[in-house]
């Protein structure tokens, strides 16, 4: 499987925009519009939880879900700015182990609300009598708990998926243990096989543990491909997007992710893991999870100048083919989710020389399945969460 999922830009106006991340508009507004577009697309918004209800937040994707015709998948998020806290109204985020307790009450929140409030059979749309649907079967929701509140049916009927298709990207201790709980699909980055293999067989063991199947999480890993027709071609490609790399830009968009002031060091000096209350998995790719490799601040400024936290491929068609391939047997991820360097061209070369290289070698679909999102990643016929997925169990019977 493939995934498009992450951004980085190759240009110096890119690595400026890339460092601070802004502009940044809203996606949830352009889906709708982008499904009509399509018919086999499906649509992962990555929303944070923190700083929203979760009663309008579950109309919201209920009513996505609808418009795209089951197309839609939430990547949960928990925050990990300051400055997003801060322009909520919060003096400062909320320490990171308290996100995800938050986050593991805002997720029974919004199960209720997706598959509880509304029985199943509840919408008759019966013209003769007059009914939409069977009052007895809709349920107000009743949730008072330690961060939320709530006594109120929900206000969408159900969606095809009812439950959006939960993806997650947490990679600490505590959100591998959110993901094997909850997500059916996770994102992890790491520049290295060994930076990435632990963590696949670790959230695989925990789902496990969770009572559910290893093989109930697909997993991706971020990667940057520059791909030419030649080795060649796809060298000098290289060597050219590396000419704009600023590494200043590259730094102060680590800054952001970990939460460490990098301007404060040399360019030379080693890259040390300190815990903050930021994305601790980003600083952990680059230290502690692969000890055999000391990376140096002007070492991770250039590589996040274009392959942001994941690999870098640069070859033929065939090389890269080989290197997916290679790292997929190495870490037994379920496919990558790709970034460019180039927007466009990046994603156009993919498609024009990698993807019928992957098809020869039958490692890529040449047709999709019907259905939802859901439906295309996993089974087809089950729309809906499985019945070994925590959600399920606030399903009224």
């Amino acid at each position: 499987m493939l995934g498009v999922y992450d951004v980085y830009g190759g240009s110096p106006d890119a690595a400026v925009r890339h460092a601070v991340q802004v502009p940044v508009n809203d996606p949830l507004l352009l889906v709708s519009a982008m499904a009509q577009a399509t018919e086999h697309l499906g649509f992962g918004l990555t929303c944070a939880l923190s700083y929203e209800p979760p009663y309008p937040f579950a109309r919201r994707m209920s009513t996505l879900d609808h418009l795209t015709k089951g197309r839609v998948g939430w990547n949960i998020v928990t925050g990990y700015l300051d400055s997003a806290a801060k322009g909520m109204g919060m003096s400062a985020q909320p320490p990171h182990d308290q996100r995800y307790e938050v986050a593991e009450e805002y997720m029974q929140v919004v199960y209720k609300l997706w598959e509880g409030s509304w029985e199943e059979g509840a919408v008759v749309r019966d013209r003769e009598r007059r009914v939409f649907a069977e009052p007895a079967k809709v349920h107000k929701v009743k949730h008072d708990g330690a961060y939320y509140h709530i006594d109120a049916m929900h206000l969408s009927e159900p969606s095809p998926q009812r439950t959006p298709v939960l993806y997650q990207a947490g990679a600490s201790g505590r959100g591998r243990e959110f993901a094997a709980s909850h997500a059916e699909c996770v994102f992890i980055s790491g520049p290295s096989p060994q930076t990435i293999a632990p963590h696949v067989a670790d959230i695989r063991k925990r789902a496990v543990r969770n009572g559910r199947a290893a093989s109930d999480i697909v997993v991706f890993t971020l990667a940057t491909v520059i791909v030419g027709r030649d080795e060649a071609a796809a060298k000098a490609k290289h060597e050219e997007y590396r000419r704009y790399v600023d590494p200043e830009a590259s730094l102060a968009l680590m800054s952001g992710w970990t939460g460490i002031d990098f301007s404060k060091y040399k360019l030379d000096d080693p890259v040390r893991y300190v815990r903050t209350e930021a994305g601790q998995s980003s600083i952990e790719a680059f230290t502690a999870s692969d000890p055999n490799r000391v990376w140096t601040v002007g070492e991770v400024a250039q590589h996040v100048g274009i392959g942001g936290r994941g690999p870098v491929f640069v070859g033929s068609p065939q090389q890269v083919a080989d290197a997916l391939e290679a790292w997929v047997d190495a870490t037994d991820v379920d496919g990558f989710n790709l970034a460019y360097a180039l927007m466009p061209e990046s994603f156009g070369d993919f498609v024009e020389l990698v993807v019928p290289e992957l098809q020869r070698r039958h490692r890529y679909k040449r047709e999709y399945r019907p259905g939802t999102l859901r439906e295309k990643l996993f089974e087809p016929g089950r729309p809906r969460l499985p019945e070994n997925h925590p959600g399920a169990g606030y399903r009224r019977l």
